[in-house]
């Protein structure tokens, strides 16, 4: 059964690349009897306690932080210049509510400013604003109101305003998905295996600042120097963008195994185990193969010594802007899968996976 109230916890936990101690909090809370370390950059580390030290290790990758914002600069009428954590669309950016966290760790709430038509020329109507002309507006009127009234000031992290809600068919809605999906993927594997008898070493790695280059995950797959790796993802799904079949992230297809992307070229034979363990298991999946994109794999699998990774999707509609659409199915087929693929391990067999 889906987890869905830890779900939306974190998906609404404000956690913008660099600023992930929320999510993180929850992440340890809900795993609490497991052994947890942290690092300097909000990296976490959770590890089964049925480890030995001296078996090959396979970690569960997922990145903590969403895209979102930092304040750059006040200006004197109040409003609020800004710079991009992650990858934004501008288009998709003005109108719509985020969070300020201030130094004093309170949340105030503004808008991301967008011309009324009113004042528009229709040149400008049909124009895609830029990042450089949008500022945030908390309802201020000058400079020293920003700064003595609501306590903003530069550096400060900022992240959409959106709360989790399930929908009438069962599917769920929210902002993060892109990776809190990930994030609730390891959980849930590291409580299905707590108590299985296994022939590897199991370490779930929340990797931080993911949107601004991979970087937790530099450091992560050198602290846990992993045979083998399986990161999780919460995909953009391309169903609303072309016909079913043509569509490589559906909602409602299974769990999406990642073969090609930006960052990295899949293990064939990690592949073929995972899908051989889906067939077996009547587990759905979906295979992608990707013109652009990357994951944390990308930084894994040249890590250590080199590390076959299996990168496992959950299709989410309309990642990188406030609001997303994920299906719980293949939350479900996703977690699933990681679980066998990992229970029917042994030596031999991760020797063989890493061996070309």
């Amino acid at each position: 059964m889906t987890d869905t109230e830890l779900i939306e916890r974190l998906s609404n936990a404000f956690g913008p690349s660099g600023f992930e101690e929320e999510v993180v909090s929850i992440i340890r809370e809900s795993l609490e009897g497991f052994n947890h370390a942290t690092d300097p950059m909000n990296n976490l580390y959770v590890s089964l306690k049925t480890n030995k030290g001296d078996r090959p290790v396979v970690m569960l990758d997922a990145h903590l932080d969403e895209v979102g914002f930092m304040v750059q600069y006040i200006s004197r009428n109040g409003l609020i210049g800004f710079v991009n954590l992650g990858g934004w669309v501008a288009s998709n950016v003005p109108a719509h509510k985020v969070l300020i966290r201030n130094s004093t760790g309170e949340m105030i709430p503004g808008i991301i400013t967008s011309r009324p038509p009113h004042f528009m020329t229709d040149a400008e109507k049909s124009s895609v604003p830029d990042f450089e002309s949008m500022m945030i507006d908390v309802g201020a009127r000058s400079y020293d109101e920003v700064i003595g009234c609501f306590g903003i000031h530069p550096g400060d992290p900022v992240a959409p305003d959106v709360t989790f809600e399930t929908t009438r068919n069962g599917f769920l809605m929210g902002k993060a998905f892109d990776n809190r999906l990930g994030c609730y993927a390891i959980i849930e594997t590291l409580r299905r295996l707590k108590d299985s008898e296994l022939n590897v070493d199991v370490i779930g790695c929340f990797a931080s600042q993911e949107e601004v280059g991979m970087r937790g995950a530099e450091v992560t797959g050198k602290i846990a120097k992993p045979d083998l790796a399986i990161v999780f993802e919460g995909s953009p799904a391309d169903d609303f963008l072309s016909d079913r079949e043509k569509a490589q992230g559906v909602l409602g297809n299974g769990t999406q195994i990642r073969h090609f992307d930006q960052s990295y070229v899949s293990n064939p034979k990690f592949i073929a185990y995972a899908k051989a363990i889906a067939e077996d298991s009547g587990i759905q999946y979906q295979s992608a193969v990707r013109r652009r994109g990357s994951t944390d794999a990308g930084r894994i699998h040249v890590s250590h010594k080199a590390v076959p990774v299996l990168v496992l999707g959950i299709p989410s509609r309309y990642v990188h802007t406030h609001y997303n659409y994920a299906c719980p199915d293949e939350i479900k087929a996703t977690i699933s899968l990681a679980v066998e693929s990992i229970r029917r391990l042994s030596e031999e067999s991760v020797s063989s996976l890493t061996q070309r």
